[in-house]
């Protein structure tokens, strides 16, 4: 994690090499919770409240280049982990789609933006973020409970096509391909109020219209991850209650 208060702690070291002044500290316009900071009175970068407390940053406080690199780190750190923290709240999402998310936001994209000046949309191109700081906004993320994989599988099986039905072997690849551990997969599995013969109810009585005919049936359950005895077993039951 980004250990932003040790930036300022040789305060003796740092005043002998300060070369720069924060001289003012205003509140963000556009952003809330931000604050824009201004280095020998020009903007220099914008942290949020939290850091600047952290920092022990104030109008007055001498800097030196060190200071100011480590200072516009944190900054990046604070849009990069709001960024995240929106994406993350979202939905329910996997440690392996956290990832993936933070490493696409480290590429350079076009963005489309209003210049000012002509008051015309122009193309430019947005540098992503340093790829050094994902990990740090992962683990702000893990730590303050917004990325936890057993939960999200347990939801994922829990609410995963309830209506409509899904076979343990669709489930279980699934979360697979979200990146859930195996073990975590089973185990969660092993516990939920499921099973392939009430999933095989639920698609039945949905498909049935659609695939009068058993065997074309019998395929497009196969195909959902079911076995053919099982499939077998409810048709059979299906047509023996309806005589």
């Amino acid at each position: 994690m980004l250990e932003t208060h040790t930036i300022f702690d040789d305060a003796a070291s740092s005043k002998e090499l300060a070369v720069h002044r924060v001289t003012d500290i205003k509140e963000a316009i556009r952003t809330q919770n931000r604050v824009n900071i201004f280095v020998d009175n020009k903007f220099y970068c914008s942290l949020d409240i939290a850091q600047v407390v952290d920092l022990h940053l104030k109008i007055g406080r001498e800097l030196n280049e060190a200071d100011l690199a480590e200072l516009k780190k944190a900054s990046d750190f604070g849009k990069f982990y709001a960024c995240a923290l929106q994406f993350a709240l979202l939905r329910p999402h996997s440690s392996r789609e956290i990832r993936d998310y933070l490493n696409r936001k480290t590429r350079s994209q076009k963005v489309r933006v209003k210049n000012r000046k002509t008051n015309q949309y122009e193309i430019r191109e947005k540098q992503g973020y340093d790829k050094s700081l994902c990990e740090p906004v992962f683990q702000r993320l893990e730590q303050r409970g917004y990325i936890d994989d057993r939960r999200f599988a347990e939801l994922w099986v829990e609410n995963r096509n309830v209506k409509k039905g899904s076979s343990i072997k669709k489930l279980r690849l699934e979360l697979q391909q979200k990146g859930i551990d195996s073990q975590i997969i089973e185990e969660v599995l092993e516990s939920a109020d499921r099973n392939d013969s009430d999933e095989l109810a639920k698609i039945i009585a949905k498909k049935r219209t659609k695939y009068p005919d058993d065997q074309k049936l019998t395929q497009y359950l196969l195909r959902q991850g079911f076995n053919y005895s099982d499939i077998s077993d409810a048709l059979s039951s299906i047509e023996s209650s309806s005589v």
